[in-house]
C-alpha cells in the first residue's frame, strides 16, 4: 500500500485542482493520498468525489500555520471536524492575515518591480489562500524572475527586504484545538532549514505533551542527516513516523509518492477520529 499524505491543490498554493490532484495520485499508483492544503479546507468536497470514482483512499486534512519558539512552523491537521469553532476561527483569521500580508509585500515590490496586487490575485484560483508562491508566480509572469524557487531565494524569504510576517498561532494551540476537533497532528518538514530557522529541540517533547501525534521524518525538506535524530525523537515521545511527498503539481519539483507513510502508522492516524476515510 501506498499512502502520501501530505499534498497541495488550487485550493492553496498547488497548481493542480483536487481533482487532478487525485487522478494523479492514482496515476501515480498512491492507494492513500492526503489533501492538505494551506489554512482551508475548500478542496475536501471535490476531491472527496474524485477519490470515489477513482478508488483513491482520501484522507481529509490541512496544513496550519503556526509558530513555535519564534519561528514559523506547519502542523498537518488530519480528519478533524471542519466545522469545529475553533478550526473555523483558524481559517477566516489565518486566511485575513495571509491576503494583507500578501498586499503589504507585493506594494513594497512594486517599489522596485513591475507588480501589482491584482497580478498577485489572478496567480491564484478562485477562492484560493494567497501566499507567497502566488506572489512568485506574479514575479515570474512579469518577467521579473524566472521561476518560483528563484523568486522565493531571491525575494520572498524571511531575511529579504520584502518580506512580511502573517499572523499564526502557536503550534501547541494547533495541536490542542486540531485535537478537540476530533483529529489528529503531525509536524511537517521541522527540519527544513533551507527555508529558514527551526525549531530548538525541546519543542519535540513540548508539542507531544499536547497531544502531537507524529512528525514528517521522511520529506525531501529535511536533510538526509538530520532523520535518524528525528527517528530517535520519535522513539523517545511515542510518536509516528510519517513520509511524504508534499506534493504541488508543477509548482515544485517534489513527485507524488516519492516520500510515504508505513501502512501501521496510517492504521493508527485514523482511528478514533471525527471524520471517516474516504
Amino acid at each position: 500500500m501506498k499512502i502520501d499524505l501530505h499534498t497541495h491543490s488550487t485550493c492553496s498554493d498547488g497548481t493542480d485542482s483536487p481533482a487532478k490532484l487525485i487522478e494523479q495520485a492514482h496515476a501515480a499508483h498512491v492507494d492513500v493520498v492526503g489533501i492538505t492544503d494551506h489554512d482551508t479546507v475548500a478542496g475536501w468536497d471535490e476531491a472527496s468525489q474524485a477519490a470515489s470514482q477513482l478508488g483513491v483512499k482520501l484522507v481529509r486534512g490541512m496544513e496550519l500555520t503556526a509558530t513555535c519558539h519564534g519561528v514559523r512552523v506547519h502542523i498537518l491537521g488530519y480528519l478533524f471536524d471542519p466545522h469545529h469553532r475553533a478550526v473555523q476561527e483558524h481559517i477566516r483569521t489565518v486566511q485575513a492575515s495571509r491576503v494583507n500580508r500578501a498586499r503589504l509585500i507585493t506594494e513594497r515590490l512594486a517599489e522596485d518591480f513591475p507588480i501589482t496586487f491584482d497580478d498577485v490575485v489572478a496567480q491564484a484560483a478562485p477562492g484560493a489562500v494567497l501566499g507567497r508562491p502566488h506572489i512568485a508566480d506574479a514575479l515570474v509572469a512579469a518577467g521579473v524572475i524566472a521561476n518560483r524557487s528563484q523568486a522565493f531565494a531571491r525575494l520572498l524569504a524571511s531575511s529579504s527586504p520584502y518580506y512580511v510576517s502573517q499572523y499564526a498561532p502557536t503550534a501547541r494551540e494547533v495541536v490542542e484545538f486540531i485535537g478537540v476537533a476530533g483529529g489528529k497532528t503531525v509536524w511537517a518538514h521541522p527540519r527544513a532549514m533551507a527555508r529558514g530557522k527551526v525549531a530548538p529541540d525541546s519543542a519535540f517533547a513540548e508539542l507531544a505533551q499536547a497531544g502531537l501525534f507524529g512528525i514528517e521524518v521522511d520529506h525531501r525538506d529535511n536533510p538526509a542527516d538530520t532523520r535518524p535524530a528525528l527517528a530517535d525523537i520519535v522513539k523517545e515521545y511515542g510518536l509516528a513516523r510519517f513520509g511524504s511527498s508534499d506534493y504541488h503539481g508543477t509548482g515544485k519539483p517534489n513527485e507524488l509518492g516519492e516520500n510515504t507513510t508505513a501502512r501501521d502508522v496510517y492504521y493508527e492516524l485514523i482511528d478514533g477520529t471525527f471524520a471517516e476515510v474516504i
